[in-house]
C-alpha cells in the first residue's frame, strides 16, 4: 500500500488528497485548544460565561455570529454549547416586548427606543441591547428584521440538534414571537416582506426605498425573505417535536407563500436582486445602468440554506462564477462592482472594498463554503480555507477584512481575532456531511471533495445526546451504509437518513461509495478521557515562569476528578473543567514547540501578544468556572447545590 496518500491527523485521517484532508484538520484544530492556531476557547469571556465577538469587541452579535455558529454547531461540545447559549442569551432575554426602553448611545446623542415584540438585535451585552444596526444613520434605520431571522435561525438549529426538551419548550415561544414579528411586515398581495433602512443582515448597506423627496422609506428585501423561509425550515420541526401541529401547518404555510414570493425577486438568469422598490425599481440586477450590481447575501444564503432547488444553486453558482470581481482574493465580497444606492456617498469607511460595501466578512464566506459544497465546487472550498490560514498563521484572523479581502480592519492590534474568522473552518467541517436535522430524525448528505477516497472523522458529532462518527470510503453514490458494523437500510444513492428513535446513542456511520468495499474505521480521538490528560500533564515540563498557572490550574483538576467519582462527569461543569486542563496542557505544549524551534515566529511585538493569549485564555476559563461555580449556592436545582458542594470541598482541601 502507497502510503504517501495516506493521511492520519489529530480530528480527520482518510486516505487520496492529503492537502484536502489535512486543511480539514486544521480547519477542525481551529475548535479547541491548540498551541499553533488561535482557536475558540480564546473568544471566551467570563464575563457572561460565554463567547464574545472579540478583544475589541465586547458584544455578540448576530449578523457577525451567523455563519460561525450555524456551521459548527453540529460539532460544538460542552463546554462551548452552554457558552453560545450564554452568548445567544444576550439576545432572547432582552428581545422588544413593544414596552421595555432599551436605551442607545451614539456620541452625545440618545436614543429610547422601544423594540417592538419579538424583535431581536445587532448587538448585545449584558444590560446592552442595540435593536437597530448601531453605526451609520441610525435615526433612520428600522428594526433589526433580518437580524431577528437570522437569530431565530440559529436558536432553531441548536434547539433542532439538542433536542432537550425542557429547552425547547423554554425558548419556543420567543421563536414564535420573532416569527410573528417578521410576519407583520409581510405584503398579502405578494408575500414579500417590507425593510427599512439598515433592515438587512450586512447592515447598514441598505438604504431600502429613497422616495422622490430624498426621504427613506421600506422596500422588499429579498434577504429577509430567505432567511425567513430558512428559519420556517426549522420553526416547523421544532413544532412538529413539542407535539404542537396546528402550528407545524399554520408556519408551513408561511413558508410555502413565502417562497412564492420570492419569484418576484428572481432575474431572468435565475439569481436574485437586492431589493425591489414599491415603485418596481430593482436593485442588484448585475449590469443594469442603475443598481447594477450583484449582491452576494441573498444568493449564497439560498443556496446554503436550501431555500432554492438544485437547479437554481447551479444558476446562481454560474453567475458568482462569471464575476471575478466577487472574489478578487478568494474570499466572496458582498457585492460587485460599488453600491450605488446607499444612503451615504461611497467614500471613507463606505468605500468600495472597506466595509458593508465590498469589504469581506468570514460569516458571508462560511455560508459561501456551504453552497460550494453542496454543488460540489471543493476547489473553491480549498482556496478559501488556504487563504484563511495565510491570516491564521500571522495570529490576524480580523473582521472585516478591508481592500476587498486582503487585509486585516485593525492592523495597529498587535493579533486579531474574531468570531466570524472561524466561520470558514466550521464550514469546511460541516460542509462534508451538511447535516440536515428535522423532528423525525438526521439526514446526512456526503459531500466528498473529488480524491479523497477514503475519510474517517475522529470525533463527535452531535444529534441530541446521540454521538455520531462519520467515515466514508469510495467515490461516488451511497451504495451501502454500515452502522457499527451492521447493515443500514435508510439511505439512498444521494443520502442517508437516521431515524430519532432506530439510531444508536454511540454510532460508527460508515458510507461506502460505489464499488468501494468497507475498511476499518480508526478509533476516535476524541472525547480525550481525563486519565489521559492527567497523564499528559504529569510528563510535561512546566516552567519556572508557569509555575503560578499550574497553582491556578491545581483546583480544577482535583474539581473533574472528584464530579467524575460522583457520577457528574456528564455535566457542562465537567465538560469546562476538563477544558482547562486541556487549555493548560496547550500552554505547555506551545512552549516546548517554541523551545524546540518549531513553530512560525512573529514579530516581537505580536509574538508577545499571541503568547499572552494563551496564558490569558486559561486565566479567563479559571475564573468564569469558579464565578459559575460560587453563583450555585442558592440554585433551585439540586445538581448545581451538588456540584457546588464538591466545589466547596475541593476549595477546603
Amino acid at each position: 500500500m502507497n502510503r504517501a496518500d495516506r493521511f492520519q491527523g489529530q480530528y480527520f485521517s482518510g486516505k487520496g488528497d492529503t492537502d484536502y484532508l489535512q486543511l480539514l484538520d486544521i480547519a477542525r484544530r481551529m475548535f479547541d485548544p491548540d498551541p499553533e492556531f488561535q482557536n475558540l476557547p480564546m473568544l471566551y469571556t467570563p464575563q457572561w460565561n460565554g463567547f464574545v465577538e472579540g478583544p475589541t469587541w465586547n458584544a455578540w452579535w448576530i449578523q457577525n455570529s451567523y455563519g460561525t455558529t450555524y456551521c459548527a454547531l453540529p460539532f460544538l461540545m460542552e463546554p462551548y454549547i452552554t457558552f453560545l447559549q450564554n452568548a445567544q442569551d444576550l439576545w432572547f432575554d432582552q428581545m422588544g416586548d413593544g414596552k421595555t426602553v432599551r436605551p442607545f448611545q451614539m456620541g452625545e446623542r440618545r436614543f429610547d427606543w422601544v423594540p417592538p415584540d419579538g424583535c431581536l438585535c445587532d448587538a448585545a451585552a449584558p444590560g446592552w441591547f442595540v435593536a437597530k444596526q448601531g453605526d451609520g444613520r441610525v435615526d433612520i434605520h428600522d428594526w433589526g428584521m433580518e437580524f431577528t431571522a437570522a437569530g431565530l435561525l440559529m436558536q432553531a438549529e441548536l434547539l433542532l440538534i439538542s433536542r432537550d426538551p425542557e429547552a425547547i419548550a423554554r425558548y419556543l415561544p420567543k421563536l414564535e414571537r420573532c416569527a410573528e414579528f417578521i410576519e407583520s411586515r409581510r405584503d398579502p398581495k405578494n408575500n414579500l416582506f417590507l425593510a427599512g433602512p439598515a433592515g438587512n443582515l450586512l447592515a447598514p448597506s441598505y438604504a431600502g426605498w429613497k422616495r422622490p423627496d430624498g426621504t427613506y422609506d421600506m422596500a422588499y428585501l429579498t434577504g429577509l425573505s430567505v432567511t425567513y423561509i430558512a428559519a420556517l425550515d426549522r420553526l416547523i420541526e421544532l413544532e412538529k417535536m413539542a407535539g404542537n401541529t396546528r402550528k407545524a401547518r399554520l408556519y408551513a404555510g408561511r413558508r410555502e407563500r413565502a417562497r412564492k414570493g420570492l419569484a418576484l425577486l428572481t432575474t431572468e438568469e435565475g439569481y436574485f436582486i437586492k431589493s425591489l422598490d414599491p415603485d418596481g425599481t430593482k436593485h442588484g440586477v448585475y449590469g443594469a445602468p442603475k443598481h447594477g450590481y450583484f449582491e452576494s447575501s441573498p444568493n449564497h444564503d439560498a443556496i446554503c440554506f436550501r431555500v432554492v432547488d438544485d437547479m437554481q444553486a447551479q444558476r446562481i453558482y454560474t453567475k458568482i462564477a462569471s464575476i471575478p470581481g466577487l472574489r478578487p482574493y478568494d474570499f466572496i465580497i458582498p457585492n460587485y462592482p460599488s453600491l450605488d444606492d446607499m444612503y451615504t456617498e461611497p467614500e471613507g469607511l463606505w468605500a468600495f472594498g472597506v466595509w458593508v460595501n465590498g469589504g469581506h466578512w468570514s460569516t458571508c464566506e462560511a455560508r459561501m463554503i456551504m453552497a460550494y459544497y453542496r454543488l460540489g465546487k471543493h476547489e473553491d472550498a480549498r482556496r478559501s480555507m488556504k487563504r484563511l490560514l495565510d491570516f491564521a498563521r500571522r495570529f490576524r484572523l480580523d473582521n472585516p477584512l478591508v481592500k476587498f479581502g486582503s487585509d486585516v480592519y485593525q492592523p495597529g492590534e498587535p493579533v486579531n481575532i474574531t468570531y466570524d474568522a472561524f466561520g470558514p473552518p466550521a464550514a469546511m467541517v460541516r460542509g462534508l456531511f451538511e447535516y440536515l436535522y428535522r423532528a423525525d430524525g438526521l439526514t446526512l448528505i456526503p459531500h466528498i471533495p473529488t480524491g479523497v477516497t477514503e475519510l474517517h472523522q475522529r470525533f463527535p458529532v452531535r444529534f441530541g445526546r446521540k454521538r455520531l462518527y462519520l467515515s466514508v470510503v469510495g467515490q461516488g453514490k451511497v451504495q451501502r451504509v454500515l452502522v457499527n458494523g451492521k447493515h443500514w437500510q435508510w439511505h439512498d444513492e444521494a443520502s442517508v437518513f437516521l431515524p430519532d428513535e432506530r439510531t444508536p446513542e454511540v454510532a460508527a456511520i460508515q458510507i461506502v461509495l460505489d464499488d468501494a468495499k468497507p475498511v476499518q474505521v480508526p478509533k476516535p480521538a476524541v472525547p480525550v478521557a481525563t486519565k489521559v490528560v492527567l497523564s499528559e500533564l504529569a510528563r510535561a515540563s512546566v516552567p519556572a515562569s508557569l509555575a503560578q498557572l499550574k497553582e491556578r490550574v491545581a483546583p480544577f483538576v482535583r474539581l473533574l476528578q472528584r464530579l467524575e467519582q460522583a457520577g457528574l462527569g456528564h455535566t457542562y461543569e465537567a465538560a469546562h473543567a476538563h477544558l482547562i486542563l486541556r487549555q493548560w496542557l496547550t500552554v505547555l505544549r506551545r512552549t516546548e514547540l517554541q523551545t524546540a524551534g518549531k513553530l512560525h515566529s512573529l514579530p516581537e511585538r505580536s509574538q508577545a501578544a499571541a503568547d499572552k493569549s494563551y496564558l490569558d485564555t486559561l486565566t479567563k476559563l479559571c475564573d468564569g468556572l469558579q464565578k459559575v461555580l460560587d453563583g450555585y449556592a442558592e440554585s433551585p436545582l439540586a445538581e448545581k447545590r451538588r456540584i457546588r458542594e464538591v466545589w466547596q470541598a475541593v476549595k477546603e482541601g
